[in-house]
């Protein structure tokens, strides 16, 4: 991966440019400069219930999203409608975007769409569905989907509750869940919520990123509506 800052016209934060190699192609993102960037003038965010502390957290590039990313570019996706959830700036949905696959992408950040539309710019990207979503609220627009993905979803405890009712209902009754989670302690609160919902699980490890950096963490699959 490398780096270097660029400048945007002024707008109240501060960002850089980072490529990301996924399964040897190039992905440039225009990312946040660091955590300590905010810029919420409008209280759009507040209202968003996202604090000030985790606002900039949209905007970085996290190295469960690259694992995540990494996994995309080779899985079987085929005709599937493909939802990610807390995508943040959407590395995954990018690589699967660019392989031809259906995907939305999701979150509940006011910015998030705003620096998804200037990714696919930089990386002469057609347009790509892209829908807010709060875990709380209903997203009727949404619809189901037969793969939902995500990484680093499960940081605050209220977050496997929300997360797997949110999952449920926009999963089809047939459908394959793909989390990423850098062994958070709430990941086994999820998994218990999943499997109560009706969802089998399965578990891999992972020690280093695509590009060969060490990391820590978990691959949980699900399933429900498959044959055993």
């Amino acid at each position: 991966m490398t780096t270097e800052q660029v400048k945007l016209p002024a707008c109240g934060y501060r960002t850089k440019l980072e490529t990301v190699q996924v399964s040897g192609a190039a992905l440039h993102l225009c990312t946040l400069l660091g955590r300590n960037e905010y810029h919420d003038p409008d209280g759009s965010a507040e209202r968003a219930g996202i604090p000030p502390a985790a606002w900039p957290l949209f905007g970085l590039l996290w190295p469960s999203g690259q694992v995540l990313a990494g996994l995309m570019a080779n899985f079987e996706l085929g005709s599937k409608r493909i939802l990610e959830v807390g995508c943040g700036l959407a590395l995954a949905s990018l690589v699967v975007h660019r392989r031809g696959a259906d995907i939305t992408a999701s979150d509940g950040h006011p910015l998030c769409a705003q620096f998804l539309e200037e990714n696919l710019r930089i990386n002469l990207l057609p347009a790509m569905k892209y829908q807010a979503a709060n875990w709380s609220g209903l997203s009727p627009l949404l619809g189901r989907f037969d793969l939902i993905i995500g990484s680093d979803v499960l940081y605050d405890r209220a977050q496997p509750d929300l997360l797997s009712q949110f999952i449920d209902l926009h999963a089809q009754p047939q459908a394959e869940i793909v989390i990423v989670d850098p062994d958070r302690g709430n990941q086994a609160s999820f998994s218990r919520k999943m499997d109560l919902l009706g969802y089998t699980h399965s578990r891999s490890r992972v020690l280093a990123l695509p590009d060969g950096v060490a990391y820590k963490g978990q691959v949980h699959r699900y399933r429900r509506g498959y044959a055993s």
